[in-house]
């Protein structure tokens, strides 16, 4: 076998990210939670590969597969923008193992108001952690607004699932059970553009289509903000409205009557078989790897592409996840 080449493209995606299908293989590789158990030793061995590579030096007796995995390794542990390392609960494969967890805990224990608070907190505390982990661009974040964002989000989240529980008192029992999902739904709405409203200020880098930088534009931080959004509350829909449905049924039933101490894994496990699929494939509603018009970017930043490079039509950009 002779060397590999040096001309796969590794700051793409393996697949093709024009297609849903192309995105969500490569965030079913990005989400997979086995990156997790990667030792140090193991993603700085992979970062030297990816990082190597790029600077047009092949590792000795080094497969395409093998170029592939130590990317998606890469990936899965640093920032895209910042290079740094992402704190490990932080990380996109964290989120089906985290997520089963918490959720499960909130489907769970809904009835009392003080588990209520406890588990929308916990969840909020992580939410902040994924959100600053996983925002775009390289802008810094000053401590006062990761502060001012993880309050309004958790007040946000605990005064929605509060004023629920109680309007839903004297409704039947399985409307009760949603509680969760519509706390979360407006916590991302706050949580997120708060967590990332340094973009919103000075906005993210935006490149053209051979990745040279152009500029920094607040519109591509919000359409990137709105779709990031809506991705996690589309994450959130399977794992918090079926399980409840079918905790329902089964609680009804002699088998759990019998072991109620069966509830909370089962909810746990059902909302982990959700995640498994929901995390990649709403991850994969919009591209990574975002694009723009030139005509609706802001008038400064049109006007000095237009002048310098008059023949650029799209811009592109990472809208974070």
């Amino acid at each position: 076998m002779g060397e590999l080449p040096l001309d796969i493209n590794i700051q793409e995606p393996r697949w093709d990210q024009s297609t849903f299908l192309g995105r969500a293989r490569h965030f079913f590789t990005v989400t997979d939670p086995r990156n997790l158990l990667l030792s140090g030793a193991q993603l700085e061995a992979s970062r030297n590969i990816v990082q190597n590579y790029r600077a047009g030096v092949v590792t000795p007796g080094l497969t395409e597969d093998q170029l592939w995995r130590a990317k998606y390794v890469y990936d899965s542990a640093f920032h895209p923008d910042t290079g740094e390392k992402v704190v490990l609960i932080g990380r996109m494969s964290a989120q089906v193992p985290m997520n089963m967890t918490i959720t499960g805990c909130m489907l769970t224990f809904y009835r009392k108001t003080p588990t209520v608070v406890f588990w929308q907190w916990v969840n909020q505390s992580f939410n902040a952690v994924v959100n600053y982990s996983n925002r775009s661009g390289d802008a810094p974040i000053t401590v006062g607004q990761l502060g001012t964002a993880y309050v309004s989000a958790t007040t946000g989240a605990v005064a929605t699932a509060l004023g629920l529980k109680s309007l839903t008192k004297h409704l039947p029992p399985l409307v009760g059970r949603f509680v969760p999902f519509a706390a979360v739904a407006a916590a991302n709405c706050i949580n997120i553009p708060l967590m990332r409203q340094r973009e919103l200020q000075v906005g993210i880098p935006v490149t053209d289509e051979e990745s040279q930088r152009l500029g920094h534009s607040v519109a591509a931080a919000k359409q990137g903000i709105f779709q990031v959004v809506i991705s996690r509350i589309c994450m959130a829909i399977p794992a918090m409205a079926i399980p409840p449905v079918i905790m329902d049924t089964l609680e009804k039933k002699d088998f759990l009557k019998r072991r109620p101490w069966l509830g909370a894994p089962l909810q746990v496990g059902l909302v982990g078989f959700c995640l498994v699929f929901a995390t990649p494939l709403c991850c994969a509603l919009f591209p990574q790897r975002s694009s723009l018009h030139v005509s609706r970017l802001e008038p400064e930043l049109r006007a000095q592409i237009r002048e310098q490079n008059p023949d650029i039509e799209v811009v592109y950009y990472n809208k974070g996840l």
